[in-house]
């Protein structure tokens, strides 16, 4: 556990944000990992069916995810109050609540899986093997909310490096598994599905292990947890919004895949390709950010606003000059970084110029990411939650469909909405951000404020 609420501000963020950051190259790794293996032994069609799953798991699990964050967010600020029996009481609270909803997710999406793929209209020869990967991965769908979790919890009280250490071990027993159940055993995407639910079982009961052994907080018992109704209402009312923006997010995404669907087989892949590099590119803005908000949710908590403006700063200089970084290598190496995943000619030359485009905008990404990091922090989220609905939405949704229907732009249009759609959200994030009204959104309330 670290206590953010003292100490430089760009250090503090930088060493909470690395662990997390190596956590994200691991996950990413296994992401690549798992895209060349189903790529270069299954085929184009197990590639797409694997890659259009994607963001059908991340609709049916956002809404979770984003709810847990306001979870994290009152774990954070109690513990920066030193309040230490209400982080319990708010650990034990939201095990309570990932139980009941991973079981619900988990029937709800198996049952209403082959609706949704008839809606995005996914070609129908890649529907089988999308709706068997997914089936898989939804039965397990309990050790994901339970591992992701887990870890959250402990970077809400400062520990981002011990999350770290069971990420690696997951990544690295599921890309053994991988190279076990596809290439030897020949279960085909199936494989790749059963090697990600062993892994993440593994993982949760290696942290409920280590959490019941060693950790001085953080205990899991079934018999033992108690459900606090007011933390319960505080997390909700931070992590609704949240968790509806996250779920707008991910159904942007299938929105985006069904107008990328409408260009055919080559397309889906080519996006589903370019993804895991576009989300290998944008870990690090990520790991910031959140890192940012466990450091701004400590800081309200411990009554220490004063600290946020300076954090901020720091963060948004060193996530733009990685981010510039990021850029340079995407768009000078985006033929080599699709070939490792497929040597279709078509789906290479797609995915280049999606690359060169998104590539070059990855700044805007990171500046949009940052300065909602600083809102989610203080639990100021129903106004970022609009904001992210009106920049996806309103701005890339409808700019995807229209680029797209000219034939002169076609699916480079898809491509082009994604920075235009970054850039509203900046812009927006900061004139919201420079109101304040963030101030004034902490669970925990002082009496006085301190400077420093």
């Amino acid at each position: 556990m670290k206590d953010l609420s003292y100490g430089n501000e760009g250090k503090l963020i930088l060493r909470f944000a690395i662990p997390m950051l190596l956590g994200n190259v691991f996950q990413q790794l296994y992401n690549v990992v798992d895209s060349v293996i189903v790529g270069k032994y299954i085929g184009k069609l197990a590639l797409a069916a694997v890659g259009t799953s994607g963001p059908i798991i991340f609709l049916l699990v956002s809404f979770i995810i984003g709810v847990t964050m306001g979870f994290t967010i009152v774990v954070s600020q109690f513990f920066g109050a030193k309040q230490l029996d209400n982080v319990k009481k708010a650990i034990d609270t939201l095990y309570i609540f990932m139980f009941f909803t991973s079981i619900v997710v988990s029937i709800g999406g198996i049952a209403l899986s082959g609706w949704i793929f008839r809606i995005i209209d996914l070609d129908p020869v890649i529907v089988p093997d999308a709706m068997l990967f997914l089936n898989i991965f939804l039965s397990g769908l309990i050790f994901l909310f339970g591992y992701n979790g887990t870890s959250a919890i402990l970077r809400g009280l400062g520990d981002s490096k011990t999350p770290l250490y069971f990420l690696i071990g997951s990544v690295g027993l599921n890309i053994i598994l991988d190279l076990i159940f596809v290439p030897v055993f020949h279960w085909g995407v199936a494989g790749v599905a059963v090697a990600t639910v062993i892994s993440e079982a593994a993982a949760f009961g290696a942290q409920i292990f280590y959490l019941n052994r060693y950790h001085k907080v953080v205990k899991f018992s079934l018999t033992k947890l108690t459900f606090d109704r007011t933390i319960f209402i505080k997390s909700i009312k931070i992590g609704l919004p949240t968790g509806f923006q996250q779920t707008f997010v991910a159904a942007g995404m299938v929105a985006l895949y069904w107008i990328v669907n409408q260009f055919g087989v080559d397309a889906n892949a080519a996006y589903s390709v370019a993804g895991r590099i576009d989300s290998f590119a944008a870990m690090p803005a990520m790991s910031f950010a959140i890192a940012l908000s466990t450091f701004v949710g400590q800081n309200m908590g411990a009554n220490r606003p004063d600290r946020v403006k300076a954090g901020l700063h720091a963060t948004l200089i060193m996530t733009s000059v990685i981010s510039l970084m990021i850029s340079i290598v995407t768009v000078l190496f985006g033929k080599f970084l699709m070939r490792m995943f497929t040597n279709d000619q078509v789906v290479i030359d797609l995915g280049v110029h999606y690359l060169q485009i998104i590539g070059s905008s990855y700044i805007l990404f990171s500046l949009m990411f940052v300065v909602n990091g600083v809102l989610r922090g203080a639990g100021d989220t129903l106004i970022p939650m609009f904001i992210s609905l009106f920049s996806l939405w309103i701005i890339r949704i409808p700019v995807a469909y229209l680029l797209s229907r000219n034939p002169a732009i076609g699916v480079l249009g898809i491509w082009w909405s994604i920075p235009i759609g970054w850039f509203s959200g900046l812009v927006l994030y900061y004139v919201y951000y420079r109101m304040g009204y963030w101030k004034k959104k902490s669970v925990v309330k002082n009496s006085d404020t301190k400077s420093g």
